[in-house]
């Protein structure tokens, strides 16, 4: 009888936690469905996919903003995937996470930037592209037959008013930074940029 209740108790543990997981997916298959705990699991995944993309960094002083990222081969026989893109004369992204979804928004970009100029005969402002560049990031959260971008981009701009840098997520946030590292191990160098920023 008491082995009985012991398997009872186990097979009543092993349906608790796979129901665990069952709820769970029930709340990741679309970016628009909210779990319980108030999260959308598909922009959590996406912000992963750019922790886990190799090291990114910027830097910005009165005159200069510097890009310069950590490239990593994925095979041996592979080449290097690109880590810096250059989008106009005036501005360039570093990125964390998947390659192909930068070079599609690195592609919106230089598109915009095209399409600027012939209209005003101008520059675009690096501040208005990166604010249309995170909205973009943010439509992507809206509708359940779409996917966020499951990339982090630094943006180096330069306008009328000096450098910038700026950060854009997966889930649409946008910042501007002086000095800002994002992907794998970014925490320790942004502890050493915090540390030495005075310097630069």
């Amino acid at each position: 009888a008491a082995s009985a209740e012991r398997r009872r108790g186990s097979a009543g543990g092993e349906a608790g936690a796979s129901r665990g997981r069952m709820n769970r997916n029930q709340y990741d298959t679309d970016v628009s469905t909210w779990s319980p705990q108030g999260k959308l699991h598909q922009v959590e995944y996406a912000i992963e996919s750019v922790k886990q993309g190799s090291c990114s960094l910027g830097i910005r002083s009165k005159d200069f903003v510097v890009l310069a990222a950590l490239k990593r081969s994925t095979g041996e026989l592979s080449s290097y995937q690109k880590k810096l893109f250059k989008i106009d004369d005036h501005i360039g992204i570093g990125i964390a996470g998947l390659t192909a979804d930068a070079r599609s928004l690195a592609t919106w970009m230089r598109t915009e930037c095209l399409n600027h100029k012939f209209q005003f005969d101008s520059p675009i402002v690096s501040g208005r592209l990166v604010s249309d560049l995170a909205d973009k990031h943010q439509s992507k959260t809206q509708a359940s037959w779409k996917r966020p971008y499951g990339v982090g981009l630094l943006v180096a701009g330069y306008d009328r008013n000096g450098p910038h840098l700026y950060q854009t997520c997966p889930s649409g946030n946008l910042y501007e930074y002086k000095a800002m590292a994002i992907g794998a191990r970014a925490q320790s160098a942004k502890t050493y940029l915090e540390k030495h920023i005075s310097t630069y």
